[in-house]
């Protein structure tokens, strides 16, 4: 029906006739004279009918937006001075000959150029907004993503292989979407959270190098960064450590960018500590470009009689941390305040600080609530160990160790996005050394920080697992965090182990796991992998605001589609079927 793209359309090709088909993006009628904005998947094209041709020049004279039509005619420079230089196809113009209109179109919900269109809108007609130029870019990058995937690691003796979506719930970390079987009635089925298990049994059926792109479910909360499906690159190698596994992906990571997008990441990518992470930042994802750290200063504030402070620096995994700002006395109370809103959604119960109006002058010089409460030469200390200016402010954080971080962590982020003080445009990093455990205050028990099949760092079987750190990275871009993985546990006695520290003694172990246990015990080689959210990576290269936007039917943040109105009801049948009866709630 075609013989070109709309946007194909070059100066080489004048005097040459063709054939375009796509939609009516905008009509001018020019006295006497009709333009035609021609779009399509690659680009728009104009297109030109006069008077001359009357039965076509009629046909122009009804077209709407979005009428879905086929062109003929024959390329020609556009007149001198209406040259479009923000248009790959501005040089030229079709005279039109022929017009076939295949489909009309109501007058759409929305108009494609308007940006401020409310999302449910944009979803609930999906179809009409993948139109739009900003998401057609952001699919179309998307597929040259898991394209470069696809070739790097098929260029690195890598195999593509599925693994089922109908599986059994594994500990993941959230809540398992659950499917009743109708031919085992009673039972149910899982959608996966991840291939984390099926792909550790490739590995020990000897297929040495495994990645897929694949398909993963959470039922659990959404955020601009979160989907309850969404897609993952899956990866796992056999007989590697973790350099071997990070020194792969970095390769892939920048080949991928650079053929993508033309971005040199760096080489190589820094690694950091969970725990220095974690003390300069106060977060596991941190975004070096951000210049702000923070200090620890608890062991300033063990003896002074402000309880506040000197509470939490006594504590055990209590923390007491500054925040620096540069230039920061310039915030008004008003800043101060919102700031201090701000951090409560975090768990902090207030947000002190000092400003330094004059360094020169001592305690003359600084403004805060707090100063009478704090022996001068412990802000005098304080002031130096932040490395305060005049002009600077200086924030705090005194509770348990995880709300300053979470508090702090938040408020740094905050500042350097409403100050513009991110440096650089790319800032990739590796976050080794995690715990392998944490402790799970609200339910007094040990929970593995990544999943239970990650590697502990204690060789053997009698070293203390509760304080091992784990052999675990995480790759994070931007302060995002793009990706997690590890090396696997590879015997079954040390898997066993791990399960018993969560609670999951042997028979349970072989209930919920038996089929790996098993596994284990017929010649596992060492082996680890890592997993990426693709959505995630599309999104950051976009530079999307979510990943809604890099999505083509994404969910809303109540886990539903506008688009077809799921999750919906099923029928008494169906229900009978599979042995399920509802029970509502009031």
């Amino acid at each position: 029906m075609r013989t070109h793209y709309c946007g194909q359309l070059t100066a080489d090709m004048i005097g040459e006739e063709v054939a375009l088909c796509g939609w009516v993006h905008r009509r001018r009628d020019h006295g006497g004279v009709i333009f035609i904005d021609l779009r399509d998947r690659e680009g728009l094209a104009q297109v030109v009918y006069d008077p001359d041709r009357a039965d076509s020049f009629a046909v122009a004279e009804t077209l709407r937006n979005e009428f879905v039509i086929r062109i003929t005619g024959r390329v020609r420079r556009r007149p001198e001075g209406t040259i479009n230089p923000n248009l790959p196809t501005g040089e030229v113009e079709v005279l039109g000959h022929t017009l076939e209109i295949l489909n009309k179109a109501r007058t759409p919900p929305f108009q494609l150029d308007d940006e401020n269109v409310q999302d449910d809108i944009r979803l609930r007609y999906r179809y009409v907004d993948l139109r739009r130029e900003t998401m057609q870019d952001n699919i179309k990058l998307r597929s040259r993503v898991t394209r470069a995937i696809r070739d790097y690691l098929d260029g690195h003796g890598f195999l593509d292989i599925e693994t089922p979506v109908l599986t059994r719930a594994t500990p993941e970390g959230a809540r398992d979407y659950l499917v009743p079987s109708r031919t085992q009635r009673g039972g149910f089925f899982a959608l996966p959270q991840s291939p984390q298990l099926f792909k550790q049994l490739l590995m020990m059926s000897g297929m040495d190098r495994y990645y897929q792109i694949v398909r993963c479910f959470r039922d659990e909360d959404l955020r601009a960064d979160r989907q309850p499906e969404f897609t993952q690159l899956d990866m796992e190698m056999s007989f590697v450590d973790e350099d071997d596994v990070t020194g792969l992906v970095e390769d892939m990571m920048r080949t991928v960018f650079r053929q993508v997008k033309g971005i040199e990441l760096a080489d190589p990518f820094p690694r950091m500590t969970y725990a220095e992470a974690m003390s300069r930042y106060g977060t596991d994802r941190p975004d070096l470009r951000n210049p702000l750290e923070l200090v620890e200063v608890g062991d300033l504030m063990k003896e002074v009689e402000f309880k506040v402070f000197s509470g939490p620096a006594n504590q055990a995994h209590g923390r007491v941390a500054a925040l620096r700002l540069p230039g920061g006395n310039a915030l008004t109370r008003k800043e101060i305040d919102d700031y201090t809103a701000y951090v409560g959604k975090y768990g902090a119960r207030g947000l002190a600080y000092i400003k330094i109006n004059d360094m020169e002058q001592g305690d003359a010089g600084l403004q805060s609530p707090i100063l009478k409460f704090l022996p001068g030469e412990t802000v005098q200390a304080v002031l130096q160990r932040t490395g305060a200016q005049t002009g600077d402010i200086v924030f705090f954080g005194a509770d348990k160790a995880r709300t300053v971080n979470d508090s702090l962590g938040a408020l740094r982020t905050a500042l350097a996005e409403d100050l513009g003080l991110l440096q650089g445009d790319w800032a990739p990093l590796w976050v080794v050394d995690f715990p392998l455990f944490e402790y799970n205050d609200a339910e007094q028990r040990w929970d593995s920080l990544h999943h239970p099949f990650t590697a502990p760092q204690v060789p053997g079987q009698d070293g203390d697992l509760h304080e091992s750190l784990s052999r675990a990275y995480d790759l994070v871009l931007n302060g995002m965090e793009l990706g997690g993985g590890s090396i696997r546990i590879h015997e079954p006695e040390m898997q066993l182990k791990v399960l018993d520290l969560l609670g999951i003694d042997e028979e349970q172990a072989r209930e919920k796991f038996g089929f790996l246990i098993d596994a284990l015990s017929y010649g596992c080689p060492p082996h680890g992998g890592i997993a990426f959210g693709l959505d995630r990576i599309v999104m950051i290269m976009a530079g999307a605001k979510g990943i809604r936007d890099v999505i083509a039917f994404p969910k809303t943040q109540t886990a539903s589609c506008l688009l077809t109105s799921a999750p919906a009801g099923a029928s008494p049948e169906q229900l009978r079927e599979l042995g399920v009866k509802l029970v509502y709630n009031s």
